[in-house]
């Protein structure tokens, strides 16, 4: 479901050259998944690097390819499995599971191991030595805090 494009929108149904910001890494993180548990999880937080540290654009098959020969990915293999369209069920797949059994409506959305789900919504990322401690003080929040529904900041004129 898309709130923009009403309930029974999916973005996995719509062409190939549908603009989506998400999709396509998807699709390439389930291509890198076809050569084992190990490979997907290098491409994914290389990934994850060339986002976040890098602010490279993750929709760019460009940088997916880069992402992919720096993970040590098998190139031949991973261009085929890019262009299956048939991998994009698995997004169906956890759409289902993520908003039908969790009610998750966005992302990103931690789900804990005790069953706690918070919707995290940052400004920027911490300086490295203060994420595990952020991390932590989120999960206490949700685990031991459990009344507390929302903590939101106000936007700021001109911030």
């Amino acid at each position: 479901m898309n709130n923009q494009n009403g309930p029974d929108w999916k973005l996995w149904e719509q062409p190939e050259d549908y603009p989506s910001r998400g999709r396509q890494a998807f699709l390439a993180a389930e291509a890198a998944r076809c050569q084992g548990e190990a490979a997907f999880d290098r491409f994914r937080m290389a990934l994850l690097r060339a986002k976040h540290e890098q602010s490279r654009d993750i929709a760019d098959v460009n940088t997916l390819i880069e992402v992919a020969v720096s993970s040590g990915l098998e190139m031949p293999r991973f261009q085929e499995d890019l262009s299956n369209r048939q991998l994009l069920a698995k997004l169906a797949e956890d759409h289902a599971l993520a908003a039908e059994s969790l009610s998750v409506f966005g992302t990103p959305t931690i789900v804990f191991p005790e069953g706690q789900i918070v919707f995290l919504k940052m400004m920027s990322a911490p300086p490295p030595e203060e994420c595990l401690q952020l991390f932590m003080e989120i999960r206490h929040l949700a685990e031991q805090r459990q009344y507390v529904q929302e903590v939101k900041r106000p936007a700021r004129p001109g911030k």
